[in-house]
């Protein structure tokens, strides 16, 4: 994924590799690997046996997350 690509809204119909993922949500590609084995992201399976990502479920994850972190306010 390009530097521009990082920045620009996931089209429609896009699916994702799980490093373009992993960079949205800033982990590691094994995380997302993990992640996605323990049933926490949806993903396919391609003919070739890859995991890939539907790109509107996770743009609204990283915008879900990036709206709770706003919203939450440090205790002291």
């Amino acid at each position: 994924m390009t530097p521009e690509a990082r920045s620009r809204p996931v089209v429609r119909d896009e699916y994702l590799r799980a490093g373009d993922v992993a960079r949205l949500l800033h982990v590691s590609p094994k995380t997302v690997a993990r992640w996605a084995t323990e049933g926490k992201l949806p993903y396919v399976r391609t003919l070739g046996g890859h995991r890939r990502f539907a790109g509107p479920q996770i743009q609204e994850l990283v915008d879900r997350l990036a709206l709770s972190s706003r919203t939450e306010v440090p205790q002291p």
